[in-house]
């Protein structure tokens, strides 16, 4: 194919209307064939990229007339030729290795850019393309709910164990200020359909059993108790069992008056209400108490909730619970039931916790999320938020405040 060019057009300058028509249009007069094409705008400026086939009859007609064109438009133009085996080796390459990372944050300052894509460089990696994914930012960045995202798209090789010292180097860049997600971009990242929470810290700024314990005059003891489990330290199931005998005697109408007054964590309605207008099924997956998930299902629209059922006779709570408790182990196992329910791929799963029994459902999600989490769990997880609210889950999802916003 000698007489066969490929051309790759770069366009810089001030965006108007009209001009892509107006490029494309000289190519299509001369039946250019166009292999990719890419544009993007920050604030009024615009940059286009074009890489098109012709003849070589052909190829100096069309740069002329681009040439002409763009001066008439008042842009920048320049022309580089391309080898066929460039380009072959070019496609070759697509839709391999290609990975996403995640910087998220109340304000992503140009020195958190800089260090996370040395660390790409260090790797031997390629970014071939960056967005915002969070909304145009104030001038006044550290507002209240203030969130900022920018994604990079990342190609190139890497082995499991580059991989995971790769992720490593990247998590020790998180620090007060900015978060970082690591995910293969393959088919599931694009098509997750459950999400799992914890609720306790998690959905809710509290422990939904130290608000009962305050109530029954034995905050501290389980409160310390509760911090402990939280921390791994003793087994969970022994923990909730001794918990739950503190609060022997204590009335039933005392569960209401906490549930009317939970305190939400940022960004909950804001999330659910996306997640439920794209097609999520939602579930609760909780260490604590059915009567309070179950508040948050009808106030928010929860598919699924699971949690332990406190025993209550003549309207006084026994000390005792109904069922099985919910711990880590089984928190894994509803995940894997509702996967079978719903007919999909544990890989199109996402479970989110701050706790120690969260990590064996975070462990298991295609993508698990510490979200305000213990230390512990946040050094286990491969991915965490720690800055901005809940609604930062919808970033780590690929979803954009620009198409959120149009809702």
């Amino acid at each position: 194919m000698k007489d066969i060019e490929i051309i790759q057009v770069n366009i810089s300058g001030d965006d108007k209307p009209g001009l892509t028509t107006a490029l494309t249009g000289i190519l299509a007069k001369y039946d250019a064939g166009i292999l990719d094409i890419g544009q993007a705008n920050i604030h009024k400026s615009l940059t286009l990229g074009i890489l098109f086939r012709t003849t070589t009859k052909q190829s100096g007609f069309i740069m002329k007339d681009l040439l002409f064109k763009a001066s008439e438009l008042g842009v920048m133009i320049r022309f580089t030729p391309i080898s066929e085996e460039a380009y072959n080796a070019w496609v070759a390459r697509q839709g391999k290795n290609r990975y996403i990372v995640t910087l998220l944050g109340r304000q992503i300052t140009a020195a958190e850019i800089a260090s996370i894509t040395g660390v790409v460089s260090d790797f031997g990696l390629n970014i071939d393309a960056i967005q915002r994914l969070s909304g145009r930012m104030p001038l006044d960045g550290f507002s209240q709910g203030a969130r900022s995202c920018i994604e990079l798209s990342v190609r190139g090789v890497m082995g499991d164990a580059q991989r995971e010292e790769f992720q490593k180097e990247l998590m020790a860049h998180c620090g007060d200020g900015m978060d970082i997600s690591f995910q293969k971009d393959d088919l599931y990242r694009r098509s997750r359909r459950l999400i799992c929470f914890d609720m306790d810290s998690t959905l809710v700024h509290t422990e939904c059993i130290d608000e009962l314990a305050e109530r029954a005059g034995v905050g501290d003891q389980v409160r310390a108790i509760t911090e402990s489990a939280m921390r791994g330290e003793i087994d969970f199931s022994e923990s909730f069992r001794r918990r739950v005998a503190l609060l022997k005697g204590l009335d039933e109408s005392v569960m209401e008056d906490i549930a009317r007054n939970l305190p939400y964590n940022e960004g909950l309605e804001r999330m659910m209400k996306i997640l439920k207008t794209v097609g999520y099924k939602t579930a609760i997956l909780s260490g604590g108490f059915t009567y309070f998930a179950k508040y948050l299902q009808q106030k928010f629209g929860f598919d699924y909730v699971y949690a332990n059922e406190l025993e209550i006779e003549d309207g006084k709570l026994t000390g005792r619970y109904v069922g099985d408790i919910v711990d880590g182990r089984r928190k894994a196992e509803l995940l894997k039931l509702l996967c079978q329910f719903e007919g999909i791929n544990l890989a199109q799963t996402v479970a989110v916790g701050d706790g120690a029994n969260d990590l064996p459902m975070i462990g298991l999600a295609g993508l698990g999320i510490a979200y305000h989490a213990k230390p512990k769990v946040k050094a286990t997880a491969d991915q965490s938020i720690s800055t901005i609210g809940l609604d930062g889950i919808l970033y780590f999802l690929g979803l954009k405040d620009s198409h959120l916003e149009a809702k």
